[in-house]
């Protein structure tokens, strides 16, 4: 197979499922300094734009439905937080890495690892946890695993 159908213009959005999107939505607008998505043109409150299609009420949850946040910049994906009723189990089989350390041909290691520490320091005040860091003496790499408000993980790097 190569490449995209011609008539494709391909985009993608990124996924996560979980229970309370409004736990997750202000977690990851501070970890990615992203933001909130604003409602379509219209309608006032995202719930508001979902009645307007037919998307029945029994299928929206509580609140506005403010459980999408894009890149102010415009090049990072669109981020969708689906409420699912099932809780996580086990491992993520696709997890987000942050890198904020830098590229190892131009920034020494401790250095990394400086600035690697100070985003976990962020990141937990934001309401993560560290599961465990990889650092091995005498390996030019480091990097944090961290799990986010409803235990999804996540790398610093």
């Amino acid at each position: 197979m190569t490449g995209a159908a011609p008539w494709s213009t391909l985009g993608f959005q990124l996924t996560i499922d979980c229970a309370q999107p409004q736990r997750l939505v202000p977690f990851w607008v501070a970890a990615l300094g992203y933001v909130v998505e604003p409602p379509p043109a219209g309608a006032v409150t995202w719930r508001d734009y979902w009645l307007s299609i037919g998307v029945p009420e029994s299928e929206l949850g509580d609140g506005d439905c403010a459980d999408s946040i894009i890149d102010p910049s415009g090049r990072g994906p669109r981020i969708w937080f689906q409420q699912v009723p099932e809780p996580k189990v086990g491992k993520n089989r696709l997890h987000l890495d942050l890198k904020v350390g830098g590229d190892r041909a131009e920034v020494p290691l401790a250095r990394r690892r400086e600035r690697i520490e100070a985003e976990v320091t962020r990141l937990c005040a934001a309401g993560a946890a560290v599961s465990r860091r990889d650092d091995v003496d005498g390996v030019d790499h480091y990097y944090v695993v961290m799990i986010d408000p409803e235990g999804n993980e996540f790398c610093v790097g």
